[in-house]
């Protein structure tokens, strides 16, 4: 009997993209160009242990007006306890703090919330994830995912 694939997972670009596509988006996403890249933002901060600047294009998530990244890489420990960014969105340049949320429940929440306002087809694109069944998964699997993938979320507030 074959396994069933996981209802969601990673669906990241292919890296030749992503080495085109990122250049231009840091770019873009500096300037008034950048306003009809809503799904988008630039997220400018200092690394904790290395001190080196780093600049990220990520994909935007409002939740009841908050702002927010959603994400596995590793970079979203720069915000743990809390860390300065510039935020580059629509156009605008805010000076911003952010607040990593791993708990578990809490994780799970956001990113079942957002999915749920999305719709399966947006929230795969918007999220950078792909289900399974090509619908919004359930509590269970965004559990299940959270754990898996180490998904996270960094909760951006103007300062």
């Amino acid at each position: 009997m074959t396994e069933q694939p996981a209802a969601i997972d990673a669906a990241h670009p292919p890296e030749a993209l992503l080495k085109v596509a990122n250049p231009v988006l840091r770019r873009v996403l500096r300037t008034p160009l950048g306003r009809p890249l809503g799904e988008f933002m630039l997220v400018e901060f200092t690394g904790r242990k290395t001190g080196r600047r780093y600049s990220v294009p990520v994909s935007a998530h409002r939740l009841e007006g908050d702002l927010y990244a959603v994400l596995e890489a590793n970079w979203k420990y720069n915000f743990r306890g809390g860390g300065d960014a510039v935020v580059h969105h629509r156009g605008n340049r805010t000076a911003m703090r952010g607040e990593l949320i791993t708990e578990p429940a809490a994780v799970v929440d956001i990113v079942d919330r957002l999915a749920k306002s999305y719709g399966a087809k947006r929230a795969q694109r918007y999220m950078g994830l792909t289900f399974r069944d090509d619908r919004v998964p359930s509590a269970a699997d965004w559990q299940d995912a959270v754990g898996r993938l180490g998904l996270a979320a960094i909760k951006l507030t103007p300062v």
